[in-house]
């Protein structure tokens, strides 16, 4: 059977059959292998190993050098020099002498830091009042026992008998109620704690305020919007924000008021340092190993107070930060693995 003329020039103008994906997509892809072997052979490959080298830092293990030679060369001098007499501190160290005085020195140091801490609370409220008169002698307080040094206000207080021998309570140009003798009133250790309260008051007023202004405005907008009372307000909401800011620097003046009971010993009373003082006077030829004694002691309550801080601020930064600083344990073990660590990789490199 013959095919027509027009049947067979449509046949022969017609486009090529579309191919299928199967057919189409071999090639295509011999094409694209093809070419990117060629793209291989031509680029540099990279080295089977590499290493990656640490910034080289001499001027920092030159200071670590000298650091460590200097530290060497103090602890050197304090070992062998025998102008210390450590057989001496040794025995002066655990003396009952210096116990009974370093049993004093923290007795005054915790009375003195409660009531300094209330009476700076109660200063600073008085110094964010409105009233002016709150203000204003809020004010007059923290400028004058700034301004005067702390021995002059334990000498003042020491003889304060001799300008008021009796004081009372009552109404004002009018009849008291109450009669105190004050020689009886004001021993060794009342002058002492009354005069370092009064000194750290001042201060702490300062520290107080400062943590308070330092919580955002929002949280007091807040806690008035919510329709509670202001002493609520206060204990509950600012207060605990603002103790994040206190801390560390009331822990400061915490470490300054165990440094300045040193001061009571003018008052006739016999801390840590007024009994090393009074044993140097006795024993003329054991002054150094005694102040020696008595510096590791305040080395040591410091020491303590600020491991005690440590705490106190990884506490109250629950929720300000996302991750807690480490602790010291928790920093040793860090670094005992990771000594460990370069040890095994410096054994498989070599």
């Amino acid at each position: 059977m013959s095919e027509s003329p027009g049947a067979a020039v449509s046949l022969a103008s017609a486009p090529p059959a579309e191919e299928t994906p199967e057919a189409s997509s071999a090639p295509r892809t011999a094409r694209t292998a093809e070419a990117e072997r060629s793209d291989d052979d031509s680029a540099p490959r990279p080295p089977a190993a590499q290493r990656v080298l640490p910034l080289r830092r001499p001027g920092r293990w030159i200071a670590t050098a000298i650091v460590l030679v200097l530290a060497a060369q103090i602890v050197h001098g304090l070992v062998t020099n025998p102008f210390y007499q450590w057989d001496r501190f040794q025995y002066w160290f655990l003396r009952p002498t210096i116990l009974d005085g370093l049993l004093i020195t923290l007795e005054v140091t915790a009375y003195s830091a409660v009531l300094g801490l209330l009476g700076g609370i109660v200063i600073a409220l008085g110094r964010l009042s409105r009233s002016p008169v709150l203000r204003a002698v809020s004010w007059t307080y923290t400028w004058l026992f700034r301004s005067v040094p702390l021995i002059v206000v334990l000498l003042f207080l020491y003889n304060f008998s001799a300008l008021y021998k009796t004081l009372s309570l009552g109404v004002p140009f009018g009849p008291a109620f109450f009669t105190f003798d004050e020689s009886r009133l004001a021993t060794d250790i009342v002058v002492a704690v009354v005069g370092l309260s009064l000194n750290e008051a001042a201060y702490a007023s300062e520290v107080v305020r400062s943590g308070v202004l330092a919580v955002d405005q929002g949280q007091h907008e807040a806690a008035s919007a919510l329709g509670l009372p202001k002493s609520y307000q206060f204990t509950r909401i600012v207060f605990p924000q603002a103790l994040r800011s206190i801390t560390p620097n009331y822990v400061n003046l915490l470490i300054n008021l165990i440094k300045s009971t040193s001061l009571v010993f003018y008052v006739s009373l016999l801390d840590l340092f007024g009994s090393a003082q009074s044993m140097g006077s006795t024993y003329p030829g054991d002054i150094v190993p005694l102040l020696l004694v008595a510096t590791v002691w305040y080395l040591i309550l410091t020491s303590a107070v600020s491991i005690v801080q440590f705490y106190v601020e990884r506490y109250f930064s629950r929720g300000a930060t996302r991750i807690l600083p480490p602790s010291p344990l928790q920093r040793a073990r860090t670094g005992l693995r990771d000594l460990r660590a370069r040890a095994t990789r410096r054994e498989a490199a070599i």
